[in-house]
């Protein structure tokens, strides 16, 4: 294919594209560079890619946003326990997600890894109606997975997320602490 650049009399110089026999056209630059990128552009096929450890995973870059602690339970036990002592906190579980099992509805393979959306209104509403934005990051959420090692841990968001991710009063965040040590206490146990 030829490419040339051509003057327009009415807009000055515009790029056309001109392949002898075919009609000028604009060049598309998206199409240009997916044209330009190929077979680069192609998704490479699924290699089953893991996490590994959290002593594997680089520092994030805002440290302190996120608690990983070790479980010595299994995924599934792990799970039924946080959903118990939610429960018996009297908070709800919104919602449980198991990553794992979605991912093998599409032919997909990896580590057990569910999530567990829980909260209670009471205490989420007042940072809710404080900054929008925290919507967003709320209900809390627990997530249960298995590394390469078959080690089950347990990950959850930190008061200091929301502090720093919407400018929340930290006495405010400062609220949803008492989440935070429930989880720990109940991997711990």
């Amino acid at each position: 294919m030829v490419t040339s650049l051509v003057a327009v009399a009415a807009g000055g110089p515009s790029r056309y594209s001109k392949t002898m026999g075919e009609p000028t056209k604009p060049v598309d630059p998206v199409d240009e560079a997916i044209d330009e990128s190929f077979p680069a552009s192609d998704p490479p096929e699924w290699t089953g890619t893991h996490a590994g450890s959290p002593h594997g995973i680089p520092a994030a870059p805002h440290e302190g946003d996120l608690e990983t602690v070790r479980s010595a339970l299994a995924v599934d036990d792990t799970v039924a326990r946080i959903e118990r002592a939610v429960t018996s906190a009297g908070m709800k579980v919104f919602a449980r997600i198991d990553q794992a099992a979605e991912a093998r509805n599409v032919g997909l393979e990896m580590r057990p890894a569910v999530v567990i959306l829980f909260g209670n209104p009471k205490a989420g509403t007042p940072l809710m109606v404080a900054r929008p934005t925290v919507a967003i990051d709320l209900p809390l959420k627990a997530l249960v997975w298995e590394d390469d090692r078959g080690t089950t841990w347990l990950t959850f968001n930190t008061p200091a997320l929301l502090v720093r991710r919407h400018a929340l009063d930290p006495v405010l965040a400062d609220k949803l602490a008492p989440a935070a040590q429930l989880l720990r206490k109940t991997v711990a146990a």
